[in-house]
């Protein structure tokens, strides 16, 4: 299977990829990786914008036909946005997952440096498609 990983891009093991803004905040949704192993999206749960989070905190639920998935935050911070046209439109994910499917915004003091750059995630994704077996994903922290 391959999937769109885009090099200007940061990534968790857990299938999350990060965008930094010019104003601090930083951009989150999941993977295209992700997404194509879920399958169609049938629900979004968005966290409230005020929520403060722990780097790997489970902050967002997505849920497919074929399971339903923690999102973790990819940095410490306090989320500032989402995006509430993911309620009535969860494929947004399936359709864009790195523009118009983003989940949520974080305002954060800290840098992507300690994520993975798109050649490490390509590894990441790549192990999970030879442990694939059940067309869910292999990684614990995304499936339940």
């Amino acid at each position: 299977m391959s999937s769109i990983i885009p090099a200007d891009l940061r990534y968790t093991e857990s299938h999350e990829w990060a965008r930094a803004g010019d104003d601090g905040t930083v951009l989150v949704g999941i993977t295209d990786h992700a997404q194509r192993l879920l399958g169609d999206l049938v629900f979004v749960e968005i966290p409230e914008v005020g929520r403060v989070l722990t780097a790997a905190e489970a902050c967002a639920v997505v849920e497919s036909v074929k399971a339903a998935s923690d999102v973790y935050s990819p940095l410490d911070g306090v989320i500032v946005e989402v995006n509430e046209a993911l309620a009535d439109n969860p494929e947004l994910i399936n359709q864009d997952p790195y523009g118009e499917g983003w989940i949520f915004r974080i305002k954060t003091t800290s840098t992507l440096d300690g994520l993975l750059d798109a050649a490490a995630y390509e590894a990441v994704a790549a192990a999970d498609d030879e442990d694939e077996d059940t067309g869910t994903l292999a990684n614990p922290k995304l499936v339940d």
